[in-house]
């Protein structure tokens, strides 16, 4: 093997060894690089307890560098590649999780947030050139219907707008935006908690291979790999960091969406939340992050979305406004003969002039006005209102 196969074969053992994520083993690597603390793992030789207690197990379980043997030649089968941070195409974001410190962080996968060792990758665009326009789109997996349009209209919109979409591959909002982004002819990349070859869950099979095809498949695991349950909460802080912001469509109070716009968060990414119904368990923990974070932001849409992560000045979301009505064009005098015209009855001039409390000569203008307008109608005694259109609006 030449030194950059040692590196590779290397950083795949030590994956394999301790979970991605692991920040003792992170270090390591970059103090004395990936091949010296392989063999310094695999003596016993460090000072984390933790990883020493994992590589014990693990390594009861096989030769790591023969796993890591066996992985790579899987890989190539696969048709996917191994991508490592002497790459090119190596997303260069994914370093800011250096600097990931989350509060109250009890749990390991809260703990345990290094930037990866190494990515598997099955589809042909270049991954950091991927991630380098893109937006994370996440959220429930018991998504309601509202959740779902609103995910698939995040991902149609962001796609034509050539930026990338990325997700987790899950049921619900995940789908929801990738298949967006894929019915827009747009770019999506999916970052899967397993191998590339089992990917989960299995009922998203057909859509995993329209991304592959198209876009991108991301995982820090071997092929082979099982999705357990603690790999999606690892697997979150790959798609916080490596995106330009994140983008919480619905979660429940205790939902690992949230979670993965904490990470956003914590790295200095745009964090933003579409708020839902107030009565809807599903938007429950969406709210309690605006609620919570300062630095989340509500958005309501794609020109939303843009305007926190585009280019400062040049994506700006138009102001919010009602559809303009004939009323909002009219001037004080006008509006105020228009309202002293009764509903269900006439008037002559002279009692809409004082009930308007103005004089003759500018009722009987403002009058001929609203009527050229069709919102008055003259009638053998006097003035009314017109009939209201179909849609209800003046």
């Amino acid at each position: 093997m030449t030194g950059t196969d040692d590196d590779r074969l290397a950083r795949v053992a030590l994956t394999w060894l301790t979970e991605p994520g692991t920040r003792a083993v992170f270090h390591l690597v970059e103090e004395v690089g990936a091949v010296a603390a392989l063999d310094l793992v695999l003596r016993g030789d460090v000072a984390d307890s933790t990883v020493r207690s994992a590589v014990a197990a693990r390594s009861a379980g096989g030769d790591a560098r023969l796993v890591a043997e066996r992985a790579l030649a899987r890989t190539e089968r696969l048709g996917a590649r191994l991508v490592i941070p002497h790459d090119d195409e190596w997303p260069a974001r994914v370093a800011d999780l250096t600097r990931l410190q989350l509060a109250g962080a009890d749990r390991k996968v809260d703990r345990e947030t290094a930037p990866p060792l190494c990515f598997w990758v099955r589809g042909a665009w270049p991954l950091g050139q991927a991630f380098e326009r893109s937006v994370a789109v996440v959220g429930a997996r018991a998504a309601t219907p509202y959740g779902t349009h609103v995910a698939t209209e995040l991902g149609y919109g962001l796609a034509e707008r050539d930026w990338t979409v990325v997700s987790g591959g899950a049921f619900g909002i995940d789908s929801a935006a990738h298949r967006g982004a894929l019915t827009a002819g747009g770019l999506t990349v999916a970052v899967l908690a397993c191998g590339l070859d089992r990917p989960y869950p299995m009922g998203n099979t057909a859509l995993f291979d329209r991304i592959a095809e198209t876009g991108l498949l991301v995982s820090e695991w071997l092929p082979g790999a099982e999705p357990l349950r603690p790999r999606f909460l690892i697997r979150n802080r790959v798609i916080a960091a490596a995106t330009c912001g994140t983008v919480l469509v619905e979660a429940a109070k205790r939902s690992g969406a949230t979670q993965t716009l904490n990470r956003a968060i914590g790295v200095l990414r745009t964090g933003m939340v579409v708020p839902g119904p107030v009565t809807s368990a599903m938007s429950v923990g969406a709210h309690e992050v605006l609620r919570d974070q300062p630095a989340a932001r509500l958005v309501c849409g794609v020109a939303h979305v843009l305007e926190e992560v585009g280019r400062i000045g040049a994506d700006l979301a138009p102001p919010a406004r009602e559809p303009e009505r004939l009323r909002d064009r009219l001037d004080d005098a006008a509006t105020q003969v228009l309202e002293a015209l009764p509903r269900r009855r006439s008037l002559a001039l002279e009692a809409v002039a004082a009930r308007a409390g103005v004089d003759l000569r500018t009722a009987m203008r403002k009058l001929s006005m609203l009527e050229e307008l069709s919102l008055v109608v003259r009638r053998d005694d006097g003035y009314a209102l017109a009939p209201a259109p179909s849609g209800g609006r003046r």
